[in-house]
């Protein structure tokens, strides 16, 4: 099955290019590689707002990483025009905003991680670095960024 074919399976329809919130581009290309600025986590068209381990769930953080990883396929799109394109999804690193003793993050960025793997099978297979932050950007609970080769 095409990446097309999953995500119309999976019923996902992908955004554009989102606009940087500060001086910085939504990507970046070196070579095959492809970098993508960190994506924060959003519901509704606003910042999804929260501290995993007290206003947030583990599977709350996972239903959020997901949707970054969404937003992250958008841009990915936007930047190679098309994901048949990709070689291979190299790397995620994923903040999660979090309780100091929250210790699920890498549970939470598997929210991200399970769909990159579905939609791309063995070549959306990836390394992963996941650790707990502070604080993120509009106080939202994730932001992931993203590390592909592209043909």
């Amino acid at each position: 099955m095409s990446v097309y074919q999953t995500l119309e399976a999976l019923q996902i329809r992908l955004p554009g290019v989102r606009q940087p919130a500060a001086a910085y581009v939504p990507y970046a290309m070196a070579g095959k590689l492809i970098f993508l600025s960190g994506h924060t986590a959003r519901k509704n068209g606003q910042p999804w707002v929260g501290k995993l381990g007290v206003s947030l769930t583990t599977e709350e953080g996972q239903a959020a990483a997901r949707s970054v990883a969404i937003d992250l396929l958008g841009t990915l799109q936007g930047a190679v025009g098309d994901l048949n394109r990709i070689a291979r999804i190299v790397k995620l690193t994923s903040l999660v905003n979090s309780a100091p003793d929250f210790t699920e993050h890498h549970l939470v960025s598997n929210g991200a991680s399970a769909l990159i793997a579905q939609v791309f099978g063995a070549q959306g297979e990836h390394a992963r670095s996941a650790f707990g932050v502070a604080q993120i950007p509009h106080g939202a609970c994730i932001e992931i960024e993203l590390i592909a080769e592209i043909v």
